[in-house]
């Protein structure tokens, strides 16, 4: 087989941008993927006229200008801002928390009003310590928003009470004392106009890609071919799950096209009482001002992950990090095998993060 300098194991963002990189270096390389396209989880698909998001709303967002000018080299974003809404039970709430949110939850006007009650309430959970999620939300928002904007969304999307969940997943909540609904408050964002798809496509410009193909699965096939492998897949199935899986938590999807011009109004809204089974609802067309006839919407409902679906969160708990540590002495033994990407460095990347690694992993190569 045709010799390559790298052997690059999966099409998303990251082994995309090395790919990218490596070209512009004279090296060479194959791209194997195992599904049967590419973009990894960033993928989306025309569905009338409606570019869809398959694995989930990805919504661009940076403060690093230099990720922004490489993103844009490759595509136009549009100049779309995620103002998701909450839905408690049919009362609608503006997110993240903002003087929008305040109003409809108090009936205050002035940010000092809302400050006064959510410090109140603060003082009295008298938390000083947190030793779970719960703790810690209350402690930053106090005991209204989160028990109707945190604890319903947070113990579906982890499958826990948030009482059992470990403090450090909430590390802050956005408590803003103004009307400003941005939600990332990013300097820049926005979505590709042609859709992620086509983004990773001029990414990859015209480096050999390989689909449908399991690397794992035909190892054998590729020993040899390229002096060096980039992988980016779950590092504890490279090794065979030798000392246990890392766990995740998983995603399904239900997507629906209904014959109607506008389902809820929003491209995101979070369904944060604990009684609705999914946890949101994407309505496609508005990530990028569809006037489509037509509209394509998709429940998300969050699930524990097993050997065999796709891993989406890392359970970044101190069990699984300890044992991904463990997995890593043994990555950083394996000769001419670079790991990267979230599934290679068991973290959850945004995908500005995603490329800067990627940028910076080719560097030093």
């Amino acid at each position: 087989m045709k010799k390559y300098d790298y052997l690059i194991i999966g099409a998303g963002l990251y082994g995309a941008v090395i790919a990218e990189q490596l070209r512009k270096k004279a090296k060479t390389s194959l791209v194997i993927e195992k599904r049967g396209h590419i973009g990894g989880n960033v993928y989306t698909e025309d569905v009338e006229g409606i570019q869809v998001h398959k694995y989930g709303a990805h919504i661009f967002h940076t403060n690093n200008k230099s990720v922004w000018n490489y993103v844009n080299e490759f595509a136009e974003f549009n100049r779309f801002t995620n103002s998701p809404v909450a839905n408690y039970k049919g009362e609608l709430y503006s997110l993240p928390f903002n003087m929008y949110t305040f109003n409809k939850m108090w009936g205050v006007n002035t940010p000092e009003e809302a400050a006064e009650i959510i410090n109140r309430q603060k003082t009295e959970a008298g938390i000083t310590d947190p030793k779970n999620l719960e703790e810690q939300a209350i402690s930053l928002v106090g005991t209204d928003i989160y028990e109707k904007l945190v604890k319903g969304y947070t113990e579906k999307q982890w499958g826990r009470p948030c009482a059992e969940l470990p403090a450090f997943i909430i590390k802050r909540l956005p408590v803003r004392y103004t009307f400003d609904n941005n939600y990332f408050n990013a300097k820049y964002q926005g979505i590709p106009v042609e859709g992620y798809t086509e983004l990773v496509r001029k990414i990859l410009g015209d480096t050999e890609v390989v689909l449908n193909t399991d690397y794992l699965d035909e190892k054998k096939t590729f020993t040899g071919i390229a002096d060096k492998v980039i992988y980016t897949g779950p590092i504890d199935r490279y090794f065979d799950y030798s000392l246990g899986a890392l766990k995740y938590r998983s995603v399904r999807f239900e997507t629906e096209i209904l014959d109607t011009p506008n389902y809820q109004g929003n491209a995101v809204i979070n369904y944060t009482d604990s009684e609705t089974p999914y946890t949101r609802i994407i309505e496609h067309k508005f990530f990028n001002f569809g006037t489509q006839p037509k509209t394509v919407i998709s429940r998300e409902y969050s699930s524990e992950w097993k050997v065999g679906d796709e891993p989406y969160y890392p359970v970044n708990d101190s069990e699984n990090s300890s044992l991904y540590l463990k997995y890593k002495e043994l990555a950083d033994k394996e000769k001419n095998v670079i790991f990267g990407g979230r599934l290679g460095e068991y973290r959850y990347y945004d995908m500005d993060q995603v490329i800067e690694s990627a940028l910076l992993s080719a560097d030093r190569l």
